[in-house]
């Protein structure tokens, strides 16, 4: 007696057309293009750009459009209204230009530091007015900041 192989019935799922590899690999691939897009769009909105003081009173102001600009503080130029309101005028300038700026909230400790540059963001207005909603401080190099001072003092000997 020969023994004759019988072929089973194949079951719906092993007939498809996508085998198990091919899913795997259109998985990937839509997940790595994914990744792809998030990473360029975080890349995107991450890039922080400014004007100057300067830039920003020879561009004059865009129109409703947020924009930084960056400067020093003007010398005893700061003001808050009243005791306890977190209002504040003061003036931003950069190669000789300055403009008039207002933030109402908190500010970085380092804002009151000679060497420290200054970046608001929010809006420039007709009227000559920056209307902060942000304020960043870029840190002064500590190396900048004791080279000035020891230019100040005149070496003993």
């Amino acid at each position: 007696m020969r023994y004759t192989p019988v072929e089973l019935p194949r079951s719906p799922a092993s007939t498809s057309v996508l085998t198990r590899g091919r899913k795997l690999a259109i998985i990937v691939a839509i997940m790595l293009a994914a990744f792809g897009y998030f990473s360029y769009t975080a890349f995107e909105s991450a890039q922080s750009f400014y004007l100057t003081v300067d830039e920003l009173i020879e561009l004059g102001p865009p129109p409703t459009q947020s924009v930084q600009v960056k400067g020093k503080l003007v010398e005893d130029s700061f003001v808050r209204e009243g005791g306890t309101s977190t209002l504040a005028h003061f003036l931003l300038q950069e190669n000789g230009a300055q403009v008039n700026a207002t933030y109402d909230g908190v500010l970085p400790d380092l804002f009151f530091n000679p060497h420290s540059e200054i970046v608001l963001g929010g809006t420039y207005e007709d009227g000559g007015l920056f209307v902060a909603d942000r304020v960043y401080v870029k840190c002064p190099s500590k190396y900048q900041s004791l080279e000035v001072d020891n230019l100040s003092d005149p070496p003993t000997v």
